[in-house]
């Protein structure tokens, strides 16, 4: 099972969360190569900034850091906590689930998005060790999400045409009045 990270550095960042169409969204994320102080720093901010959203999981580049990094809760009834994949790489995708999704960084929508219901995960810690297991249902949605992140895909790609048209209409709405 994948390692957990806790949240106790003290001065931690809450960072601003990049919204669509901001185009580093639409960036394809970089392998990590250095497990450093500066990616530990990273991983604490995330999951600061995911719990205070508040969110289930973010991508590295939600907060306009293009790098291969997602965070997702990992919450027990003691305490708040998440873990973070680096690099990560799903495979052997099974099942099908139609579910809702939403998206920190996709304002005002909620739409079904098919997904598999278990995944294989491949990635790395904090600290450079590998990780490997197996993601079902909910757990393998959100992790799927967030990899979508980081190859420059949002759910909203993953809904038909006419519903995406639909959110482009009501989101120039939103940016209307938040201009006004």
């Amino acid at each position: 099972m994948p390692v957990s990270v806790t949240t106790d550095r003290p001065n931690m960042a809450i960072r601003k969360i990049l919204t669509y169409p901001h185009p580093v969204l639409r960036q394809k994320a970089e392998p990590v190569t250095e497990f450093d102080d500066q990616l530990k720093i990273l991983v604490a901010d995330m999951g600061e900034t995911m719990f205070a959203a508040p969110g289930v999981g973010l991508a590295a580049n939600q907060i306009g850091v293009p790098l291969q990094v997602v965070v997702i809760e990992q919450n027990t009834p003691e305490r708040q906590d998440f873990m973070a994949l680096i690099n990560p790489v799903i495979s052997n995708g099974e099942g099908s689930v139609f579910d809702d999704e939403g998206c920190l960084s996709v304002r005002e929508c909620l739409a079904k998005v098919r997904r598999f219901k278990k995944i294989h995960v491949t990635a790395q810690d904090v600290e450079g060790r590998p990780l490997e297991f197996d993601a079902e249902d909910r757990f393998a949605r959100i992790i799927q999400h967030e990899v979508d992140h980081l190859l420059g895909t949002l759910f909203i790609d993953r809904i038909s045409p006419l519903k995406r048209t639909l959110y482009k209409k009501k989101l120039k709405k939103i940016l209307a009045e938040d201009e006004a």
